[in-house]
């Protein structure tokens, strides 16, 4: 079974209906087949989070959230263990990401798992970690 790792932009093109939307849905239907593994930081859960919040409500903030719980994303907390943290401070040292992206890079390293994004940012990682592109 393969892994893989959604960022903030896949889970936000779910949910806001956007190009990519349908991808992200058969991505999520596999993964409740057990055609693979999603995972998901809780940094990037969070930016989920904040930008429905920011652009939408925090009622709206919190339906997000049920829904995320209810899918088959094993959401990983960053915790105690610091191996995940410093790939993270390594990657944005590195190059140009925000935090979140770097945790998102970080995850995929570290599971060996293709990153689901159609956040162009990431880029300038692909002889790092596998991308898996989602069109906009």
């Amino acid at each position: 079974m393969a892994n893989r790792v959604l960022d903030s932009w896949a889970l936000m093109a779910f949910f806001e209906d956007e190009p990519a939307a349908e991808a992200v849905e058969e991505l999520l239907d596999q993964a409740s087949r057990e055609k693979h593994r999603l995972y998901m930081t809780s940094v990037n859960w969070a930016e989920v989070y904040y930008s429905t919040m920011r652009e939408v409500s925090q009622e709206a903030a919190e339906q997000h959230a049920q829904i995320i719980a209810s899918l088959p994303i094993d959401i990983v907390g960053i915790g105690d263990d610091l191996k995940l943290a410093r790939q993270a401070a390594i990657y944005k040292a590195n190059h140009r990401l925000s935090l979140a992206d770097a945790f998102a890079a970080a995850l995929a390293k570290e599971k060996k798992a293709e990153l689901v994004t159609g956040d162009t940012e990431f880029k300038q990682l692909t002889d790092e970690i596998k991308i898996h592109w989602l069109t906009t």
